[in-house]
């Protein structure tokens, strides 16, 4: 019995001890190996994506991230979807109003209205819905090519390029379907207007 008693000790220690070098050996590894890692990994396979997939203008100035919606007040520029946020990164969401709440209604009136006025050429009818409702995030960087082709006769009458070429700009700046098979085609808003920045200063 007391040889138990003196050993009882021993094994608590021992177990403390076990117990104190598995977890500075899980915080070296999970804390310390790992992250420098993956981040090791992804700097050398994934630079772009890594380092936030950041868009630069045609004069190496940084414009923003391909990832994240942001807003274009300027109307001779594409613009995206409506966001109830302002694009404000540091809020990502949305009011998620049900269809039959007047604030949705009230708030999609005043985009019909918006458009009308900054769009005379463009009936609201053929504007996608897409372009007068807000996304989840409020931070979509994408429209569809049909919400940025009804944009084209406002961009042409403002910039004084032709159609025809704005047109273009748009298939070229379409992204396909994830894998060509998920998803739908799409077009980074902040890509297209660096595009077009790049013709107007030609």
């Amino acid at each position: 019995m007391d040889g138990q008693a003196k050993s009882s000790p021993r094994v608590g220690l021992s177990i403390l001890s076990v117990s104190l070098r598995i977890s500075l050996l899980f915080m070296l590894i999970c804390g310390i190996i790992y992250p420098l890692a993956s981040t090791g990994a992804a700097q050398l396979l994934f630079p772009y994506q890594a380092n936030g997939s950041l868009l630069k203008d045609s004069n190496g100035e940084l414009t923003g991230s391909e990832l994240i919606g942001q807003s274009f007040s300027d109307p001779s520029f594409f613009q995206g979807r409506v966001s109830s946020i302002e694009y404000n990164a540091a809020a990502s969401g949305s009011n998620n109003f049900a269809p039959s709440n007047p604030a949705l209604i009230e708030r999609t009136k005043a985009s019909v209205e918006e458009w009308k006025a900054n769009n005379p050429d463009v009936p609201v009818d053929q504007v996608p819905i897409a372009l007068l409702t807000n996304s989840g995030s409020g931070l979509d960087p994408h429209i569809t090519p049909q919400s940025a082709a009804v944009q084209i006769p406002r961009i042409s009458k403002l910039t004084g390029l032709p159609a025809a070429e704005l047109t273009v700009l748009v298939k070229e700046q379409t992204e396909g379907r994830d894998l060509g098979l998920f998803g739908d085609e799409r077009v980074n808003v902040l890509k297209l207007n660096l595009a077009l920045s790049a013709k107007l200063v030609k």
